[in-house]
C-alpha cells in the first residue's frame, strides 16, 4: 500500500503545480490588464487560422499584433473615434481630379480640347497681382477639365470666382457644340412647359367658380412682360456652370430673364453660396439665388470683359444690356391677335398711347475711354506690370465700377477675369427704393361717400314733401280711375 499513497501524492502534487502554473498564467497585468494565458491563446489560434510559413520565426510579430489590436479595442471604447474635418472630407472629394482615365492620353493628342490654357492665363495674372493661387488655380483646372469630359462642348472658359458669406462659387462660361444644347435643355423646357399646365389649369378653376359667384374684378393691369433673348443671342449668348469647390459636382445655371436683370439693378444683396436659397428683396426678385447668380454674371459681362489688340485699344466685346434687360429692344407696343379680340370685346377703350422710342446701346468695340463715371470716378485704371522693362511688360486694366474684374493684354493674348462679391460701386450709400402708394380699394364717388345727419327741421320739410307728393299721386289715381268709368258707361 506504501508504493500506491506515494503515486497518488505525486499526482496530486503535479496537478497542483499545474492549477498554480495556470493560476500565474491567468494573472493579469497591472498595464495592459491582459493575461498570458489569453494572450497566447489568441496567439495560437491566429497561428492555427493563418499557417504562416516558419512559424518559429514569425511569433514575436504575431503576438505583438495580438496586442496591439486588443489595445486599439479597449481604446475604442474609451474614446470615441474621431470625425473627419471638412478639410479632410473635401480632399477626398477632390480626388477623382487627380485620376486619370484609360486612353486620356492618347485622346489629348488626337482630338482638339476646348480646354483653356489656364496655367499661362494664371501666370499672366500673376504679373499683375491678381490670382487664387497656384494650387486653387490647379484644382480649377482640373475642375474644368472634368466639366469639358462630361458635356459636349465648343468652348470653355474660367470666367471667375464669385465670394458668399457661406461658400463661395467657382464660375465657368462654356459654349455647346451645335444641336447638344438643344438635347440637355429638353428637361428644362419639359419642366417649363409643367408649369404654365398648371397657370392654365388655376385659372380654368378661377373661371369655374366666377360663373357660380362672380366676384368684383380688379381693374389693375400689369405691365407687359419683356421676352427673354433666345439661348445664343444677347444675354443668354452663353451658358454657365457654377459649383462650390472644385471636385463638386457642376451646375448650370438657368437663363436669364429681363425681369431679373432689372431687379438685380435695384438691390444689393450678398450671396450665401447656396443656389436654392430664396432672394429676400424689395423689389422682390423673380426667382431664388441661381437666378440672381446668373443675373449679377450677365451683367458683370456685359460691363467689364474688354478685349485689346494692342496696349493702347481697350474695347468692349460683350453686348450692352439696355434698360428693359435685354440686348436687343423689343417693341412691347406691338399687340398680337389675342390683344385684338380682347379689345374687340370691351366696350370702352382706352387711349392708346404712343408708340416708344427704340433704345440702342452702344455698339460692340466701343472703347472704354466712352464709358460714363460716376460720382466722378473713373469707370477704369489701366497699368503695367512692370516699367523698368516696358517693352515686355504686360499691359492690364482694372474696373472701378465693379471691383473684382480685371483683364490683361500682352501681344495677341487677353483674357478676363472677376474675382469678387458680385457687388457694383454705387459712389453713395445703398437706399432701398421708397414703396408704391397703396391702391385705392374702390372709386370714391357720392353713391358711396357717407353724408351728414339732417336737421329736425330739414326732416320735417322733407316729410311734409314727401306727404304732398303721394296726396297729389293719389289724386291723380283718382281722376284716372273716374275717367275710365265715364268711358265704360258711354260704351
Amino acid at each position: 500500500m506504501e508504493p500506491l499513497e506515494g503515486v497518488a501524492n505525486e499526482q496530486d502534487q503535479s496537478q497542483l503545480a499545474a492549477l498554480n502554473f495556470k493560476a500565474f498564467l491567468l494573472k493579469r497585468s497591472t498595464k495592459t490588464n491582459l493575461s498570458l494565458y489569453d494572450h497566447l491563446t489568441r496567439v495560437l489560434i491566429k497561428v492555427m487560422d493563418e499557417r504562416p510559413d516558419n512559424a518559429a520565426d514569425v511569433f514575436e510579430d504575431l503576438s505583438l499584433e495580438v496586442k496591439r489590436s486588443q489595445l486599439q479595442d479597449r481604446q475604442s471604447t474609451l474614446r470615441p473615434s474621431p470625425e473627419p474635418t471638412a478639410a479632410l472630407t473635401l480632399a477626398q472629394q477632390q480626388k477623382g481630379l487627380f485620376s486619370q482615365g484609360a486612353g486620356d492620353e492618347q485622346e489629348e493628342g488626337l482630338v482638339e480640347t476646348p480646354l483653356p490654357n489656364l496655367a499661362e492665363q494664371s501666370f499672366f495674372f500673376e504679373q499683375v497681382g491678381v490670382g487664387l493661387g497656384r494650387e486653387e488655380t490647379q484644382r480649377i483646372f482640373l475642375a474644368l477639365k472634368q466639366l469639358v469630359d462630361t458635356h459636349l462642348l465648343q468652348r470653355c472658359r474660367f470666367w471667375g470666382k464669385i465670394l458668399g458669406t457661406e461658400a463661395n462659387y467657382t464660375v465657368a462660361e462654356v459654349e455647346y457644340r451645335d444641336g447638344a444644347e438643344e438635347e440637355e435643355g429638353e428637361a428644362e423646357e419639359t419642366h417649363e412647359d409643367e408649369e404654365k399646365e398648371g397657370e392654365a389649369r388655376e385659372k380654368d378653376e378661377e373661371e369655374v367658380v366666377e360663373e357660380v359667384d362672380p366676384l368684383p374684378k380688379s381693374t389693375y393691369k400689369p405691365p407687359p412682360t419683356v421676352p427673354k433673348e433666345p439661348r445664343g443671342s444677347g444675354t443668354n449668348k452663353f451658358t454657365y456652370f457654377a459649383c462650390r469647390e472644385p471636385g463638386l459636382p457642376w451646375v448650370r445655371l438657368p437663363d436669364v430673364t429681363p425681369a431679373q436683370i432689372t431687379v438685380a439693378r435695384q438691390i444689393r444683396k450678398l450671396f450665401t453660396g447656396q443656389l436654392d436659397a430664396p432672394v429676400v428683396s424689395y423689389p422682390p426678385f423673380p426667382g431664388n439665388e441661381a437666378n440672381y447668380l446668373r443675373a449679377q454674371i450677365a451683367r458683370i459681362s456685359a460691363s467689364t470683359q474688354e478685349m485689346a489688340e494692342s496696349l493702347s485699344a481697350w474695347v468692349h466685346h460683350v453686348q450692352h444690356i439696355n434698360k428693359q434687360g435685354r440686348c436687343v429692344w423689343v417693341n412691347l407696343a406691338e399687340k398680337t391677335e389675342e390683344d385684338f379680340e380682347e379689345e374687340a370685346e370691351e366696350e370702352e377703350k382706352e387711349e392708346q398711347p404712343d408708340e416708344p422710342e427704340p433704345e440702342v446701346g452702344p455698339p460692340l468695340l466701343t472703347p472704354l475711354s466712352e464709358d460714363a463715371e460716376i460720382n466722378n470716378t473713373p469707370p477704369w485704371s489701366i497699368r503695367l506690370s512692370s516699367h523698368l522693362i516696358p517693352q515686355y511688360a504686360v499691359a492690364y486694366v482694372r474696373s472701378n465700377l465693379w471691383p473684382g474684374a480685371h483683364a490683361y493684354a500682352c501681344g495677341r493674348k487677353f483674357e478676363n477675369i472677376y474675382i469678387g462679391w458680385g457687388l457694383k460701386f454705387l459712389g453713395e450709400p445703398y437706399t432701398p427704393p421708397v414703396l408704391p402708394q397703396p391702391q385705392q380699394a374702390y372709386p370714391s364717388g357720392p353713391e358711396i361717400t357717407e353724408a351728414l345727419d339732417p336737421s329736425l327741421e330739414e326732416e320735417q320739410a322733407l316729410k311734409a314733401a314727401l306727404e304732398e307728393q303721394q296726396a297729389a299721386q293719389e289724386e291723380n289715381e283718382g281722376l284716372e280711375a273716374e275717367e275710365e268709368e265715364e268711358e265704360e258707361e258711354d260704351d
